[in-house]
């Protein structure tokens, strides 16, 4: 006898041991509850175990069980004071019941007491205690062969099992408040810190930008007709998207059409939509964007692409906001919000007649230029790795940019601007073989990207992605242009030096021709002039004067050495 009860005292201790490391694994009380479950019934020979908690509109709900199927255990629901379960929870007390099926409170959700209809099953219940107050029950029911069978042992045991789970509550819930409070901190820290007049959907910290963000919330809350500059690629139709979101009309529709990609009859009929049988095809009556964003913000992208004819179309539904479907002669009146973009000169367009000088005016209220990439170079680096965040999550990977990558990035021309970056970022990192990715992972090294050839940009700063992009580049200047006179007298050997700025103090130059007295330049070009000239065609398209200008000679000097060396020129 004394040993029996030295064994089940034994096991007790094992089993509040076991319960307590459970639950100390993890704050996930779920997963810990359920896992200490499974061990006490597995250790003491009982059926089936579960635990509610209280909800915030008082109902006690099941947060997990052993020995339940899912559907039973989405049936665990219970008043205060309802059944069993709810007795114990609104009075705080534990009950044994020997045989629920004698138990007038026991509601037998679960079905408990129809799985051994020949045998008698007991049922113990001990509330879950928590910062003195109850927040939740423990039950087990188990087969009880005999009704005089004592269970204070079982239901002590079980009192210490909720008193662990009632710290680990606590525990749980003290944690979940301070990572809350920590999150609503970081919340509102990031908003003093962020600039008032930042908008989500763009990425810049330059002065360019931040004057853009405050014109963009000075016009949004108007109603006036918007019109953006820029060059393509600078993310027009990102700031149209800024501008409808922080307006009034912000939950009607934002309508987006591109006046380059139509016709213009299509783009009449897409406009303004047409009347059934007014051309083949029309079968029945349609809308046109004006009236599918009746309420809202309709953006016209494009819109130096327009020919005069519909330009005066358009002019009135400018001026009236009111329009004719194609086929029909009932006038409509709509309440649009205009944003309009183009990157051509619509000045020199006017002067030269085409485009109207009264739309022009019309369209022309409120001007936004969107600066190029290349004039904030210091949004580089964060739009850099925004694209890249965004191509690893759509991808599963980790890649980074090097220090070396980054300086490629922010030292480049870019005449693609944010379409380009995002493209040539989506490339790369397509193509890298390892997560970091360095500065010879680009397409420009090797003179393999297509942007070096499509566009030549003579500037200060132009594209100098070379394997000494990490050395400073310095200007050298050149001498000044011959007059014709000069040209004409000149020796055609008398070829101009070409200058090369190395990063260093000196400025070495070589002649064209590789004689004796060539230097050698290690600046990737070929040291030949047949070698350089051959390189030179095929870096600009084969084009003469792009050549010339490559080499830093005149055209009269390209050709003279095109023909002295044997050269064909391609045609395309």
């Amino acid at each position: 006898m004394l040993n029996t009860q030295t064994n089940n005292a034994r096991r007790e201790l094992n089993a509040v041991y076991e319960v307590s490391k459970t639950l100390a694994t993890s704050l996930d009380v779920a997963k810990t509850f359920r896992e200490a479950l499974n061990y006490l019934l597995h250790a003491f020979d009982w059926r089936r175990a579960f635990v509610v908690l209280s909800e915030p509109g008082g109902r006690l709900r099941g947060l997990c069980a052993a020995g339940l199927s899912r559907e039973e255990q989405q049936r665990l629901q219970f008043m205060p004071g309802e059944g069993i379960v709810g007795r114990v929870y609104a009075n705080g007390i534990q009950v044994i019941v020997p045989d629920v099926r004698s138990e007038p409170l026991f509601l037998n959700r679960t079905g408990g007491a129809d799985q051994s209809p020949d045998v008698p099953v007991a049922m113990l219940v001990t509330p879950i205690r928590a910062d003195r107050r109850t927040v939740g029950v423990l039950a087990i029911d188990c087969i009880n062969p005999g009704e005089s069978r004592g269970f204070s042992d079982d239901l002590q045991l079980l009192k210490m099992v909720a008193t662990l789970m009632g710290q680990a509550l606590l525990l749980h819930r003290s944690v979940s408040a301070a990572h809350d409070n920590l999150q609503e901190e970081v919340r509102r820290m990031h908003k003093v810190l962020k600039p008032s007049n930042q908008i989500d959907q763009v990425v810049g910290v330059s002065a360019p930008m931040r004057e853009v963000f405050e014109q963009v919330h000075q016009v949004a809350p108007a109603r006036t007709t918007v019109l953006l500059r820029g060059e393509s690629g600078t993310g027009k139709e990102v700031i149209a998207r800024a501008i409808h979101s922080l307006s009034p009309r912000k939950r009607e529709a934002f309508v987006c059409v591109n006046c380059a990609a139509l016709t213009e009859s299509l783009l009449e009929s897409e406009l303004f939509g047409h009347e059934k049988g007014s051309f083949t095809g029309a079968q029945a009556q349609r809308k046109g964007r004006f009236e599918m964003a009746h309420g809202g913000t309709l953006f016209l992208d494009e819109i130096g692409d327009i020919s005069p004819s519909f330009q005066a179309k358009l002019l009135r539904v400018l001026q009236e906001r009111e329009f004719e479907r194609v086929g029909g002669n009932v006038p409509v009146k709509v309440d649009v919000r205009l944003i309009l973009a183009s990157n051509r000169n619509l000045e020199r367009m006017v002067q030269a007649g085409e485009f109207r000088a009264d739309l022009y005016y019309r369209i022309n209220v409120v001007c936004i230029q969107l600066p190029p990439l290349r004039e904030r170079r210091e949004d580089i680096p964060a739009m850099a790795k925004h694209f890249l965040d965004r191509f690893n999550r759509e991808n599963s990977r980790s890649t980074q940019f090097s220090a070396a990558a980054m300086r490629v990035l922010t030292s480049c021309y870019w005449p693609g601007n944010v379409r380009e970056l995002e493209n040539c970022v989506e490339r790369t990192a397509t193509m890298a073989h390892d997560n970091v990715i360095s500065e010879l992972a680009f397409p420009c090294h090797g003179n393999r990207c297509l942007t070096q050839v499509l566009h030549h940009i003579e500037r200060d700063d132009a594209v100098r992605r070379t394997r000494l992009a990490d050395i400073p580049i310095k200007e050298v200047p050149t001498a000044p242009p011959r007059s014709d006179a000069e040209a004409a007298t000149a020796s055609p050997a008398d070829s101009s030096p070409v200058p090369v700025a190395l990063g260093d103090d000196t400025a070495v130059t070589a002649p064209l021709s590789a004689g004796d007295n060539a230097v050698p330049i290690d600046d990737g070009k070929p040291h030949g002039e047949h070698e350089r000239l051959v390189w030179a065609m095929e870096r600009c398209g084969w084009v003469q004067a792009k050549a010339a200008r490559l080499l830093k000679i005149s055209p009269r000097q390209m050709g003279y050495a095109l023909q002295k060396n044997g050269i064909e020129v391609r045609k395309f």
